[in-house]
């Protein structure tokens, strides 16, 4: 199985297409061949050895801020501050979503309120005999490597992602947190990063300290369950994950009889002279 982190690789379609010039619209001409022919490198170079393409898809509204309501909170001002026009480039990536669930034989899985990376979790979880191949640059994935059937290979950058401890990889996670989701350490309060606090300094030397369980003050305890119910993916509420199942199972059986007039359609021609690779 290939579990395709897609919003990843429309982002970085995106951000390729646009380069410096963040003002400019999106072609979404361009974007649907830029899009449709890394899925297909993906299959011609890794489905022999790893089987079917499974598309995980980001919604919105996400569980974990039933959990924490600071959780991606900045998210949403820093797109406003952007040259870029986020809402016709959510639009874009919607519709080609639906376009290729509709169209193409591969199962594309997306539920509400659930992120890409609780459905790549949710089905590593469930296929632990199966060789799985997680395509991805996000290092969250890292823990995942736990699993002795799982590999993760960064597309961006071309390059495969190994840790030598993932357990202890998710420990650290935990404890330094992820500024990037508005999650801060557990040295730190719940609000740092909405109320522009500074967090308290974690060091490797606390890290390490802590790693054990032993001695730990309530008040860290308290903020290490709360930063491992958001970064742990072991942690995943059970109906989060039985919805993921029912949606991947729903998918299955899908056939390529769609494609070749799909391309005809959107004007693919250079797509369609390689329409068996798909």
């Amino acid at each position: 199985m290939i579990l395709v982190d897609f919003n990843q690789v429309m982002i970085s379609n995106l951000m390729y297409q646009l380069g410096n010039h963040t003002n400019i619209p999106l072609d979404e001409g361009l974007f649907r061949h830029m899009v449709l022919n890394s899925l297909r490198t993906y299959k011609k170079e890794f489905s022999n050895d790893y089987g079917e393409i499974v598309i995980a898809c980001d919604d919105k509204n996400y569980w974990r801020k039933q959990l924490f309501p600071y959780y991606k909170a900045n998210r949403k001002k820093k797109r406003d501050e952007s040259e870029i026009n986020w809402n016709t480039v959510f639009e874009i990536f919607n519709k080609l979503r639906t376009e290729i669930k509709d169209n193409f034989p591969y199962r594309v899985v997306v539920v509400e309120s659930v992120e890409a990376d609780d459905i790549i979790a949710t089905l590593v979880m469930e296929n632990t005999d199966e060789k799985i191949l997680i395509l991805s640059s996000d290092k969250d994935f890292i823990q995942l490597q736990k699993f002795n059937n799982i590999k993760q290979y960064d597309p961006i950058r071309k390059r495969w992602i190994k840790h030598d401890n993932p357990e202890f990889y998710l420990w650290e996670h935990i404890m330094k947190g992820d500024a990037g989701d508005g999650i801060p350490n557990v040295l730190s309060d719940d609000d740092t990063f909405v109320t522009n606090k500074r967090q308290r300094p974690m060091t490797a030397k606390k890290i390490e300290a802590y790693w054990g369980g032993e001695n730990i003050p309530e008040e860290i305890k308290r903020n290490i369950n709360r930063n491992k119910s958001l970064v742990d993916l072991t942690q995943i509420p059970t109906y989060v994950k039985e919805q993921i199942i029912s949606k991947y199972h729903s998918e299955a059986n899908k056939d390529r009889s769609k494609i070749f007039n799909y391309f005809i359609k959107h004007r693919l021609k250079n797509l369609m002279e390689n329409v068996g690779e798909f």
